[in-house]
């Protein structure tokens, strides 16, 4: 892979770290360049960012398309090359403890609709890394299988906001303190078919003080966020980043020295 790589942006609110990745790429820190943004929320600030940088942008409202299929069966359309069963059995992001396995379906038959739409628009961009920042949308097998296909090391990277495998899932910080942890801190992963479950990248942590709140930690994890999320894109273009079995099976993440470089 060449050192310089085009990257994708899947965000959903404010764009704080696709800002940082921004500036990353600006100062030289990653060889690389913003291809397009994503969002799911027509107001999202990420699009303003990425219209100030002259970043093409474009929106695909989950929401609106799932309100228009709620109650309306005739108006799922699944696209023609989607296995629906081998999806179901794959997923790991809905459980039938929590939803009936009508519920599940519907989500999972509308989150499919809405990643071929993103899928057609993402086509008119080549990219090499599909970065998560901030994207609340959970995705499916047949997005990431859409996106890693033929790869040796997955294109599709998030950021958690909790040291993971700890609190996966929506409020990752206020999890946190509310569990009474003496750390708090974010995780930069590869994107598997579960919800923030995928082989870790990297890991930052601070101590929690006496008379944090949940406030005072989102903003120094943000800081930490800001600084991690562009060195793991950097150590994904520099062709340092290779998949291994560790000794329990699981599929870890090996960061190369500078001297090799994994054959992505």
């Amino acid at each position: 892979m060449s050192e310089y790589i085009r990257i994708g942006i899947l965000a959903s609110s404010k764009g704080n770290k696709l800002q940082a990745i921004i500036d990353a790429c600006r100062t030289g820190r990653i060889k690389g360049g913003m291809v397009f943004v994503c969002s799911d929320n027509p107001d999202a600030y990420a699009l303003t960012r990425a219209k100030n940088h002259g970043i093409p942008c474009f929106v695909v409202d989950y929401g609106a398309l799932r309100m228009k299929c709620r109650g309306n069966p005739q108006a799922i359309e699944l696209p023609a090359d989607c296995n629906f069963d081998d999806i179901l059995g794959k997923q790991r992001l809905y459980s039938a403890v929590d939803e009936s396995p009508e519920e599940i379906k519907f989500r999972l038959k509308t989150r499919v609709m809405a990643e071929a739409l993103m899928l057609r628009q993402i086509a008119a961009y080549p990219f090499d890394l599909l970065v998560l920042a901030g994207f609340i949308r959970k995705l499916t097998p047949y997005f990431i299988e859409k996106i890693n296909q033929g790869r040796a090391v997955p294109r599709i990277m998030n950021l958690h906001a909790t040291i993971c495998p700890a609190f996966p899932g929506i409020d990752g910080y206020g999890q946190t303190l509310r569990h009474g942890c003496k750390l708090a801190g974010c995780t930069v992963h590869f994107v598997d078919y579960g919800v923030d479950s995928g082989p870790i990248i990297d890991q930052a942590a601070f101590k929690v003080e006496p008379g944090d709140t949940v406030e005072s930690i989102k903003k120094k994890g943000l800081e930490l966020e800001c600084a991690l999320y562009p060195e793991c894109i950097r150590l994904f273009a520099e062709g340092r980043l290779r998949l291994k079995k560790s000794e329990t099976g699981r599929v870890v993440v090996d960061v190369l020295p500078e001297s090799e470089k994994a054959n992505a």
